[in-house]
Parts: C-alpha cells; sequence; structure tokens
C-alpha cells in the first residue's frame, strides 16, 4: 500500500498574470552572486553584476524568428506567427578551434536544440500559460568577466520568453527553483515579506559519483566509466522502484547530470505539494548510509528488515556479484581488505580470514567475499550463522545503496540544475534517462553541444530530391531520442492533470446540488 503524503494546496496569487507580463525580462541585478563549479543551491546575495558594457550586443530581430518556435511551444504571446517550424535559422561552420562555451555556440544551442515548447508545457502542466510557470524561479548562470554568477529569482511569464532570453544573453547553464505565492521579481514590491513563500515544487534527489570515491576503484574526481557509472544505475532502480510502490508517484523524470550523476524530479501534484516537513520524511526514508569516519560501519540497520530494504537487496545483490566484487574490486589493498575484517562481527573468523589473506596478499575480492562463508562452514565461527548472514547483507548495502544527497530533497525552495541545460566542464547535455532501459544508459555516449551542432550541419534530408519536409533541428540529430523520452513523459503528465482537474470540477458540481 502506498505512503499517503498528501499536504494541503496552497491558493495562488493571481496578482501577476502572466499572459499581461511581456515586458523585456532582465535579471535582476540585486541577487546576483557568486557561482561555484557544481554547486546546486546558492543563498541570496549582493555581488556585483556584469555590466551593460561586458554583455555582447545582439540583434534579436536578426537571430530569432517567433515562427520558429512553435512547432516548438504554445504560447498566449499575440506576435506568434507561425505553428510551423522554420528553416531560416542562420548556420555556420564549427571551426577546429571552436567551443562548446562559445556563445556563439550555446546560442545556436538555444535556438536550434532546446526543447522548449516541452519544458514550458512540464513545468506549466497546461499548454496554456499559468502562473506554475510565470511564478516559477529560475537562477541563471551570467559569465563576468572576472567569474560566473548567478542571477537569483528571475522569471518569464511565456517560454517564448524564456527563448529570447536565453538567446541573448547565452547563460551557461540555468537551476530551477519552486513556484511561488507571486512573481519571484515582484517579492521586494510586497508590503509583508512573508506573504512572498514557496507553494510548489518538484521533489527532487540528486545521486553524485563523489559520494562513491571511498569505494570506487576505477576512476578518482571527476572522472567517470562504465564500470562506475553502475553504481548510479544501482541507485536509479532502488530510489524509482521505491517511489513508485512504497509512495504510488507515478511521474519521476529522471535526468543525467552532463558529468557524474543523476537528477529525479517526482513531478506528481501531491508531490509538488508537499510541505518541507514531508519532503524531509521522504528522503529519511530512503537514506540508509549514515556512518561517520572511513573505516566506521556505515550500516545500521533493524531487524526484520524493512520490506523496502529487502526488495533493494533483491535488485541489488546480482550488481554486488558483478559490479563490485569482479569490476572493483574494492578489497584488493591489505587497507581495504581490513575494513572488511571490521564488517565480520565474529571475532574467531576474523582470524582465520586474516590469516587466509595475510598468506595469499593478491587474493581478489570475490575470492575473499567466498572466503567467509567457506571458513564459516569449516567451524571458524563462534556467532550464530544469522548474524553473520545480517553482518554480509549489511555489507551488501554499504556498497550498493543508493548515497544521496539527502539535503537536496528536504526543502521546497532548493536549486536543481535544468534539464537539457549544457554541463559547463564538458559540453553533455543534460538528457532524460529512460528508467526502464536505465541499463542501456551509457552518460559517455551522451552528445555534445559540439556534436549536435555538426549533426545539423551534416545531416541530408532524405526526402531532399521532392523538397525536405519541414523538420525541428533537433529531430535531424541524436538529441532526437532524449527529447523523445521527454515529450513521452510531459504528455502522461499534462493527461493526468487534466483529468484530475475535470475530476474536480464534477466534485464541485457534485457538491453544489440540493
Amino acid at each position: 500500500m502506498p505512503h499517503s503524503i498528501t499536504s494541503e494546496s496552497t491558493p495562488m496569487d493571481d496578482s501577476s498574470n502572466p499572459v499581461s507580463q511581456t515586458m523585456k525580462q532582465e535579471p535582476d541585478t540585486q541577487d546576483i552572486v557568486k557561482q561555484e563549479p557544481d554547486t546546486q543551491d546558492i543563498a541570496m546575495g549582493d555581488a556585483p553584476n556584469a555590466t551593460e558594457d561586458n554583455k555582447e550586443e545582439v540583434n534579436l530581430e536578426g537571430i530569432f524568428d517567433d515562427g520558429d518556435s512553435d512547432g516548438e511551444f504554445a504560447s498566449s504571446a499575440p506576435q506568434v506567427k507561425s505553428e510551423e517550424p522554420s528553416q531560416s535559422a542562420p548556420t555556420f561552420k564549427i571551426g577546429d578551434k571552436s567551443s562548446f562555451s562559445d556563445p556563439d555556440i550555446m546560442r545556436a544551442f538555444y535556438q536550434r536544440l532546446f526543447p522548449f515548447r516541452y519544458f514550458f508545457q512540464w513545468l506549466n502542466h497546461s499548454v496554456v500559460p499559468t502562473t506554475d510557470f510565470a511564478n516559477r524561479e529560475f537562477a541563471v548562470t551570467i559569465k563576468t568577466p572576472d567569474r560566473d554568477a548567478l542571477a537569483r529569482y528571475q522569471s518569464f511569464p511565456t517560454a517564448d520568453l524564456l527563448r529570447k532570453f536565453c538567446i541573448k544573453d547565452v547563460p551557461p547553464r540555468f537551476d530551477i527553483g519552486p513556484v511561488y505565492s507571486t512573481n519571484p521579481r515582484d517579492r521586494k514590491t510586497l508590503r509583508k515579506a512573508s506573504t512572498f513563500r514557496p507553494i510548489s515544487r518538484e521533489v527532487v534527489f540528486d545521486i553524485d559519483m563523489n559520494d562513491y570515491d571511498d569505494i570506487r576503484t576505477c576512476c578518482t574526481g571527476a572522472n567517470i566509466c562504465g564500470k562506475c557509472w553502475a553504481f548510479i544505475t544501482m541507485a536509479i532502480k532502488v530510489v524509482d522502484v521505491a517511489l513508485r510502490e512504497d509512495f504510488g508517484f507515478k511521474h519521476i523524470l529522471w535526468v543525467y547530470s552532463g558529468r557524474r550523476g543523476a537528477h529525479a524530479w517526482v513531478c506528481d501534484k501531491r508531490a509538488r505539494e508537499m510541505e518541507d516537513s514531508k519532503r524531509r520524511a521522504l528522503a529519511s526514508y530512503l537514506e540508509l548510509l549514515k556512518g561517520g569516519d572511513q573505516g566506521g560501519k556505515k550500516v545500521n540497520i533493524k531487524r526484520p528488515l524493512h520490506p523496502h530494504l529487502e526488495r533493494s537487496l533483491n535488485i541489488l545483490k546480482e550488481h554486488f556479484q558483478t559490479t563490485i566484487l569482479t569490476e572493483q574490486d574494492p578489497w584488493a589493498s591489505d587497507e581495504k581488505a581490513e575494513h572488511l575484517l571490521n564488517l565480520i562481527p565474529d571475532p574467531t573468523l576474523r582470524a582465520a580470514l586474516q590469516k587466509k589473506w595475510d598468506s595469499s596478499p593478491s587474493r581478489p575480492s570475490a575470492s575473499k567475499w567466498a572466503d567467509i562463508d567457506s571458513l564459516a562452514k569449516s567451524g571458524a565461527l563462534s556467532k550464530t550463522s544469522k548474524e553473520l548472514l545480517e553482518a554480509k547483507q549489511d555489507i551488501v548495502l554499504e556498497y550498493t545503496y543508493p548515497r544521496l544527497d539527502a539535503d537536496v530533497s528536504k526543502k521546497m525552495n532548493h536549486l536543481l540544475k535544468s534539464p537539457f541545460v549544457v554541463h559547463p566542464a564538458t559540453g553533455r547535455v543534460c538528457v532524460p534517462i529512460d528508467h526502464l532501459n536505465v541499463d542501456d544508459f551509457d552518460p559517455l555516449s551522451v552528445p555534445t553541444v559540439m556534436d549536435l551542432l555538426k549533426e545539423i550541419d551534416d545531416w541530408k534530408s532524405e526526402d531532399s530530391e521532392n523538397g525536405d519536409k519541414k523538420m525541428q533541428d533537433w529531430e535531424k540529430t541524436s538529441l532526437k531520442p532524449y527529447i523523445e523520452i521527454f515529450r513521452i513523459f510531459v504528455t502522461g503528465l499534462l493527461k493526468e492533470e487534466k483529468e484530475s482537474g475535470i475530476k474536480r470540477e464534477r466534485e464541485d458540481g457534485d457538491a453544489m446540488e440540493f
């Protein structure tokens, strides 16, 4: 039975009508703060803003055609001319010295590849503008001469204005915050600061490879490979099934961070309206590793095992045999083997294992793991077999269970990097991950923005002899399957939002009958 975590929704303040707000969007310079690399949540501050003199002059009329986008997205803006995708976007050849951080490269990415239509519908929960989008906080990274800065509390009434802003200012990335009770840009004009508050936001989870550095042996730092990415795969499997089966959530979007991790966005309306206390409870439910120093025991759980942990062990035991014992070989060194010994509660068995491993110093981890059972069966066991089984379960969980950055999930106003932005360190696009085929996801095959723009340049239509059919540029690239995953996800979310709205209207109508 799914856990009940419903909460009362807070009425939205209609003072910020998204249809009427069509003024030019500029960053609020009083909320620009220093941007640190890979920082996910940055408090408000007053660091200096980039001056207008440092901004590149851009002729928006020359590079932005309203008809280009929709095809891309529905909008209430009256100036939209056509819903047919345009083929008039300017092209340029990428040179050997081009970089994904070049303004022209990022401008082409936002103009030709970013899926603004589905992005808008995802956050707006409707195909027509609402305050769910207009009152949403965007935190935009801005390049200044001496550093990167983060402009918080930005907002955009429509996707058209967000797209124009991205094309003009070419932010290296932007983060997404909550929906507020009023437009974030208007918060300083309110008579009472307390009336400006977050009222909804997806429940989010952050899994970063950094948290596995004490047990992965193949890579270090920001580097990843297929072997250590398996840790992220395991985490996605465990967290996803728990959110669906234990809490009844349906709309969970998994996104590659662009470098060494993954994010989950739980988008069900019930999740978006959860207050912080319930978010903390949900994060605690999924949090397991709470050990102190590197040498200490990190898993301390009660028996009998909670059904969630029983299910997790069934999911993880196969990965333990392949990823941990074979590929990572975590106890190859004497120091690491000593940590394994410290996790065995039986002193007689520990002594027997130590003696065996001292006589065979190059013994692989898979053999050392097998030694535990073989020596226990031979009589080197002073405690019960049940205690040994429980200790082995704890070890499996320590080396395979998800290591979440729980603080990201506990507060509604936390920032998280947007899907489909370009990671500033790798140039890779933050693409969705198909949770049904998570084993097939390869982060190293995710296209970079440079790859995608080259694919557009090299693309030739099969129908070129009969005249090109009109297509979005992303349809010509390896980004297409990822946008299709996103499109299907958004379609399912909007369908449920619409059906639940109709149901509420019927219930309200029935309540008025006498």
